[in-house]
């Protein structure tokens, strides 16, 4: 194949500035820099799409101890999940030029990758590339390998309309679950969860309402399984609702995360263990990097599952590079329902 004309200058996104409470468009600065070179066991890959996910927030106050990846000090360029096309190989390792690749290094045009950090994708496993940036292999894995769903059990996902929420009802429903509950502060994502993404019945966040009673009336007769990306007054909430032999699968703290306060690190919560003792309630965290084996087994049924219509990708498309700041902010706003996906 013949390689491609490759511009003299690439475009990336760099942390300005260390926010005080949740990070601004003008806490970021879009720079053009030489393009890059790659060099032997490396490949130069053309970002087509990159992810815009809210454990950024973490990152740009300088991290976390324990997390899986590094804190952002000014003048680094953020990463995350992208997809893109390799456009210049040195020498033999890693995939040809040509190839479409996931990687880790979004927020910028063109990305120097070790070639072992590259995973090659089959062009046609799903219907739209940018899919590949679904969450819902996380929401499957917790749902099959950690929860153990089992059909007519209910399940209930906190922060149901974000990236991973807005896939997982409808795959617990696929999976054969009889009563799924969502929760959002939106009355319009709502109504979304309910007409379409899987949701029986979603639970707004209401500061004058209890959460705990209001979950109480959508889910009678308690939950079975609980996915939580929020954390919270809703883990809380979720421990009162769980029914005995309960499985609680801990992904996200968004409760946290979207919080003025702090750096988004730490989301305490009070919870009754008298509750987990006698219910016999299992509560387990997991991250992306678990499982991998079910990657490859998601990316099937989720291509199978894309083309009978029997489930969407919900995503928001923000075109170029120079307005991933502002998705960035409107994410952490709530403005967005699903994957916040920048398209280059």
């Amino acid at each position: 194949m013949t390689a491609p004309t490759l511009p003299p200058l690439s475009r990336e996104v760099r942390l300005a500035a260390v926010p005080e409470g949740l990070p601004r468009p003008e806490h970021f600065r879009v720079l053009e820099q030489p393009l890059p070179v790659p060099g032997e066991g490396e490949v130069l890959v053309r970002n087509t799409y990159f992810q815009v996910f809210p454990a950024l927030r973490i990152l740009v106050a300088g991290g976390a101890e324990g997390a899986p990846f590094p804190g952002l000090g000014p003048g680094d360029t953020l990463f995350g999940p992208a997809v893109g096309e390799v456009v210049a190989r040195p020498g033999t390792a890693g995939p040809p030029v040509g190839s479409l690749v996931s990687h880790f290094l979004g927020w910028r045009e063109y990305a120097v990758v070790p070639a072992e950090q590259c995973v090659l994708l089959d062009d046609g496993a799903l219907p739209d590339p940018a899919a590949h940036l679904s969450q819902g292999s996380l929401a499957y894995t917790a749902l099959t390998r950690v929860a153990g769903l089992r059909p007519g059990e209910t399940v209930f996902v906190s922060g149901g309309a974000g990236g991973i929420g807005s896939v997982a009802g409808r795959i617990a429903r696929l999976l054969g679950a009889g009563r799924v509950i969502g929760s959002t502060g939106s009355p319009a994502k709502a109504e979304r969860m309910t007409d379409g993404l899987g949701y029986d019945a979603v639970v707004l966040r209401d500061p004058e309402h209890s959460f705990s009673d209001r979950l109480a009336e959508a889910a009678p007769e308690g939950i079975d399984v609980f996915v939580d990306m929020v954390g919270g007054e809703q883990l809380r909430a979720a421990v009162r609702a769980a029914r005995p032999g309960a499985r609680f699968v801990l992904i996200g703290t968004l409760a946290g995360q979207l919080s003025g306060k702090g750096g988004g690190a730490t989301a305490p919560v009070e919870i009754d263990t008298f509750q987990l003792v006698v219910k016999r309630i299992t509560m387990r965290g997991i991250s992306g990097l678990d499982h991998p084996e079910a990657q490859g087994e998601w990316t099937g049924k989720f291509g199978a599952w894309l083309r009978s219509g029997e489930i969407t990708f919900p995503h928001v498309r923000i075109a170029g590079i120079h307005n991933a700041p502002a998705a960035l902010h409107e994410l952490m706003d709530g403005q967005h329902l699903g994957t916040v996906v920048v398209e280059l």
